[in-house]
């Protein structure tokens, strides 16, 4: 494979760079790079952004407001926003649920609602995981019964990220309880404000509302909702899953942060000299550094294959293994250097309009629960145990 950009994709990156010089609001880039909560509102004032510009959808089939852009150039662009500090995109919307409605869905849902994901009309989140179904995901018990013109699903969903932001769910349910797992599994579109639809908070280790259990007590869902065949949405399931667990090695990210944990070893000292400076503490640095280099040419692997008209399969678990423990390991060397500053952290601290008195410095404040918040992504997307099931399956054939 050939690891250099071309001059045509360099030139590009320059392109990508100017435009966030210039677009990507300064307090929206503080906040990411000072991990500070982001808003709805932070997220919405991006996404109309890049969709002025024509570049919220990169992925997208051009015919539905996508860009020409190839797998390298989409690299390109993620990487340099994660740098820039842009917010990363929500992506149950315009990565999840629309590859799946272009790939699966009928014209009318494509008509219907590709075009409100791009204007931001709809905020998507997804109904997968459940109290007993999380990376046995085929055991889910939320079931959607015939009736008529209508679906009546019944159930619950858990771990739904920013399910208390969305007016959409996309669902997994069970509309054949006789047939083998995957196979009597259905995808359904949701609308929130359906009657029966409860949302209620999940307050994680760090503090936040970042997710919510949803519950389903007799909602009516029109037919028309369905993706694809009945019994048969496990195929969407597996295609929208192979894309997400892609997307979770965070090369950028985890690029931006290493960036950000060298300027905090560089701040802090040890026997009057900067952290940086310790050998022990360089070399778990660069023992990080060597595995995130390692997972960049894995990534590139990948999407110049894609370039050539490939598609993402059991590799992209690799990447999710990866890119999720290098993430870990980042924010666990973030606090290690921080040492006993690393420990309090208060709830308003982060936002970006705190005025009160800092311990140490402005970084100083976020590492902790970023750290703790950082522990959900070895189990997210199907847990690295059930990845390396997968690679052991797949590519190793054991």
């Amino acid at each position: 494979m050939e690891i250099h950009f071309s001059p045509e994709q360099l030139a590009f990156r320059d392109e990508v760079r100017e435009f966030l010089k210039q677009e990507l609001p300064a307090d929206i880039a503080q906040k990411v790079k000072l991990g500070k909560h982001l808003h709805k509102a932070d997220h919405e004032r991006w996404q109309k952004i890049l969709s002025k510009r024509g570049w919220y959808a990169p992925g997208w089939p051009v015919e539905h407001g996508g860009t020409t852009w190839g797998p390298i150039e989409k690299h390109i662009f993620d990487e340099e926003s994660a740098a820039a500090g842009a917010p990363r995109l929500v992506p149950f919307g315009v990565n999840m649920v629309a590859p799946v409605i272009i790939k699966f869905g009928t014209e009318e849902q494509k008509a219907t609602y590709l075009p409100r994901i791009l204007d931001g009309t709809d905020w998507w989140c997804q109904g997968y995981s459940e109290p007993g179904a999380g990376s046995d995901l085929a055991s889910l018990k939320t079931r959607a019964v015939r009736d008529g013109d209508h679906y009546i699903v019944n159930g619950q969903k858990t771990w739904t990220t920013l399910g208390q932001h969305a007016n959409w769910i996309f669902c997994l349910v069970r509309t054949d309880p006789e047939a083998q797992q995957q196979r009597g599994i259905s995808f359904l579109l949701i609308d929130m404000a359906t009657p029966g639809i409860t949302v209620r908070p999940i307050i994680t280790l760090d503090g936040d509302h970042e997710v919510n259990e949803v519950f389903f007590d007799d909602v009516k869902v029109p037919v028309e909702n369905l993706v694809g065949e009945e019994n048969k949405g496990w195929t969407c399931a597996k295609y929208l899953l192979t894309h997400e667990r892609t997307g979770l090695a965070g090369i950028g990210a985890s690029k931006a942060a290493l960036t950000n944990l060298k300027r905090i070893a560089s701040k802090q000292q040890k026997n009057g000299k900067p952290l940086l400076e310790d050998a022990l503490f360089r070399s778990q640095i660069a023992e990080v550094e060597m595995s995130l280099m390692a997972a960049e040419m894995s990534t590139l692997r990948i999407v110049a294959a894609a370039s050539e008209g490939g598609v993402p399969g059991s590799e992209s678990s690799i990447l999710k293994v990866q890119g999720t423990e290098i993430r870990q390991a980042i924010t666990h060397l973030m606090r290690k250097a921080l040492g006993p500053y690393a420990l309090p952290f208060l709830p308003e601290e982060m936002e970006l309009d705190f005025d009160g008195e800092m311990l140490v410095d402005d970084y100083a404040a976020t590492p902790a629960s970023q750290y703790f918040n950082m522990r959900k992504l070895s189990i997210f997307g199907g847990s690295n145990e059930i990845q390396k099931n997968i690679v052991s399956k797949m590519i190793l054939e054991l």
